[in-house]
């Protein structure tokens, strides 16, 4: 990711807040129990969620393959959930970013020793699918538990476009 996007994210992150319209559209898409993980998570998080939900539908308007849309969006609204409020501050994730891309070794060293930040950081996708689970949502925990892991060539369309959602918030 480029050093502007980075920028960026860190400037929507500190400026993040929920319209009443991006209320509406969650209780449009979220039952009540998945509003609850849903708004556990950071207020920052929640909006990166809120933004990648919308890329996704713009997504699925341009790519016109069968695409199961709710799934989808509810995907995308939950795919970070694994961060709750307080577990990864925007401190805690600026670090993250950084020191595991310029010195892996020392952040996977780090990370044994109980960094929390790191751990957070790279293992939400299964935190998250975790506590899908819990509540029902299989088939999103699958998708949602492989968000971050490196690509295959049979992944579902699902799971293509929540990453390219995702990557470009």
């Amino acid at each position: 990711m480029s050093v502007f996007k980075r920028i960026l994210q860190f400037v929507r992150a500190v400026s993040a807040r929920v319209s009443v319209e991006d209320g509406k559209y969650i209780s449009a898409h979220l039952n009540a129990e998945q509003q609850k993980i849903f708004f556990a998570m950071s207020v920052a998080d929640q909006v990166h969620s809120l933004r990648t939900a919308y890329t996704v539908e713009r997504l699925i308007i341009e790519d016109k393959r069968g695409v199961d849309r709710e799934f989808l969006i509810r995907c995308a609204l939950l795919h970070d959930t694994g961060r709750r409020a307080g577990d990864l501050t925007i401190r805690g994730k600026i670090f993250a970013v950084l020191i595991t891309s310029l010195a892996p070794a020392f952040a996977e060293r780090l990370e044994i020793n109980g960094n929390r930040a790191l751990y957070i950081y790279h293992n939400h996708a299964e935190i998250g699918a975790r506590k899908l689970q819990q509540i029902g949502l299989f088939r999103e925990a699958k998708i949602i538990a492989k968000h971050h892991a490196p690509p295959k060539p049979d992944d579902p369309l699902e799971l293509k476009l929540l990453r390219l959602a995702d990557n470009e918030n």
